[in-house]
């Protein structure tokens, strides 16, 4: 039996955020290395495989700069190409708070606040195995301005 209950306003949201998921896996921004760079970074998430390296060029306390390369999900590399994006140009503290409004997000913890572009992944906490793919590049970013090195997610 068909039932029809209507349009779905969530399921053209759903699939608008699914295309910008796609788009910034097929076609990630500032993928690559900085020739000269401040700081860097690698994340590793060992569950699926994603890898994750970060280079941070720094103007002061603005982060001018940032670059990643890896490998990994669809998930993880549309996260590291939106982050870079949405960090570009804001200072370390600008920046640590919005990682903290986007884990809020992915995790389920409450209302992230007005993220843009990055509430595609609002639906990732449906799913807590994809919470660490998601979040591995804002963790790196992390460690970068914390002194560098490897982070292993687990």
């Amino acid at each position: 039996m068909n039932i029809d209950r209507g349009p779905d306003p969530m399921g053209s949201l759903g699939d608008l955020y699914q295309e910008v998921i796609l788009d910034h896996y097929r076609k990630p921004r500032n993928y690559g290395k900085l020739a000269v760079a401040d700081r860097t970074a690698e994340g590793h998430n060992p569950l699926c495989g994603d890898r994750v390296a970060l280079t941070v060029k720094l103007k002061g306390e603005t982060i001018d700069d940032l670059k990643f390369e890896g490998k990994g999900c669809a998930i993880s590399t549309a996260s590291s190409s939106m982050m870079t994006e949405s960090v570009k140009g804001k200072t370390r503290a600008e920046a640590g708070a919005l990682f903290e409004k986007f884990h809020k997000l992915v995790t389920g913890a409450g209302s992230a606040g007005d993220l843009g572009k990055l509430e595609a992944f609002g639906g990732v906490s449906e799913f807590p195995v994809r919470v660490k793919c998601a979040s591995l590049a804002w963790h790196t970013l992390k460690a970068a301005w914390e002194g560098g090195g490897t982070i292993t997610t687990e």
